[in-house]
């Protein structure tokens, strides 16, 4: 599937986009704040791609007129122990590369992931999450019509043996159709 925003192109990830995002996910400002290692290699990239990224509700966000990831946005729709769903639920996660910071990108792309959330996969609530200083993230959050759900105050992230404080939002379906 392919969503289009008045800017951006979200669409499926594919083996030959490893070198954007490798180029991307490679700066120590960009992962590690969302909770992943940055990447080494453009082959760690596609191995990426394959297991995590080219899967689901995942999509690269391309500016409109390229075919270049600038980041990626997803909807996980299962959930885990550590992290459970209700039925009808799902998380938003979401970055971008470093120059395309603070030009709305993300919160562009969020707000179009929420309501093919809401109204194609016909969700009833959405979580997103951030830790403790990710003020960008917040904001994102707040723009896309999330509210405080709950704290985390120790949240293990095994890809970098942190524990860190993280904090859940929430946006329920009819709070999102009153925006």
């Amino acid at each position: 599937m392919v969503l289009e925003t008045d800017r951006l192109i979200l669409r499926g990830w594919r083996d030959d986009d490893a070198p954007s995002l490798f180029e991307y996910a490679k700066d120590e400002r960009v992962g590690p704040v969302a909770g992943w290692e940055v990447h080494k290699s453009v082959s760690y990239s596609r191995a990426v791609i394959r297991t995590i990224l080219g899967r689901g509700e995942t999509y690269a966000i391309c500016l409109k007129g390229t075919d270049k990831p600038i980041g990626s946005i997803g909807l996980v729709l299962k959930g885990s122990p550590e992290r459970p769903l209700g039925p009808g639920e799902a998380e938003l996660g979401y970055w971008l590369g470093v120059p395309f910071w603070g030009k709305g990108f993300a919160t562009e792309a969020g707000k179009e992931l929420v309501r093919h959330g809401f109204t194609d996969l016909k969700l009833k609530g959405i979580f997103c999450c951030y830790f403790e200083g990710n003020l960008r993230s917040q904001k994102v959050q707040i723009k896309c019509g999330f509210k405080p759900h709950h704290v985390n105050p120790d949240c293990y992230i095994p890809m970098l043996g942190q524990t860190r404080v993280e904090y859940i939002n929430y946006l329920a379906f009819d709070d999102w159709k009153g925006l």
